[in-house]
């Protein structure tokens, strides 16, 4: 079974994130939230430490509910800073608790964040179709678009590098390469 060559074949992490999860569309706001709390905690780490401590973030950030997050007094910033389970840092603690207002006005001004966010991609996902994962750039013009949209929103930790991991994780963007088995899973076209 070939898959994207960003996926060591022997981490059962990976491989379960990259066989389920990655690239395919959502369409739920709480998991929405989650991908934003998590790729913004990962710039600059790697996914791999993100994805050990997904469960620890699911049990400080709330289970991601916005609405949870977004009230989180200083007190709590300040407890979680302590957190084994989480990356530690003060400013991408915060910025989950910035996002999670940002997002509820976002759902308030929409009617959801699934509406909101699926406007970047013209409401189906960028499919690109690259054969190699050499050919998978670390941003495009529809990430900039997002990360000026989402900045001027209030967001944080919304540059176009990691909108564009955002839109690649949530299924914004499909890029899986062409031989790997999820491509044609995901487009219905055989890999």
């Amino acid at each position: 079974m070939k898959r994207c060559e960003w996926v060591p074949p022997d981490d059962p992490l990976y491989v379960e994130y990259h066989d389920r999860e990655w690239g395919v569309p959502v369409h739920d706001d709480q998991t929405f939230f989650e991908f934003l709390v998590l790729e913004g905690a990962q710039a600059g780490l790697s996914w791999k430490t993100i994805l050990q401590k997904r469960d620890g973030y699911r049990d400080a950030f709330s289970n991601f509910d916005p609405s949870k997050v977004a009230v989180y007094s200083e007190s709590r910033i300040k407890e979680l800073q302590s957190n084994p389970g989480i990356v530690r840092n003060r400013l991408k603690i915060s910025s989950a608790v910035q996002n999670a207002e940002a997002f509820l006005k976002v759902q308030e001004e929409f009617g959801s964040f699934d509406t909101y966010i699926w406007k970047f991609v013209g409401g189906k996902p960028i499919d690109k179709g690259w054969a190699e994962i050499s050919q998978v750039p670390s941003k495009t013009a529809e990430s900039d678009v997002l990360s000026k949209d989402l900045k001027k929103r209030g967001f944080k930790f919304a540059g176009s590098a990691i909108c564009y991991a955002f839109m690649q994780a949530t299924g914004l963007v499909n890029d899986h390469t062409t031989r790997c088995f999820r491509y044609g899973e995901i487009t219905g076209r055989l890999a």
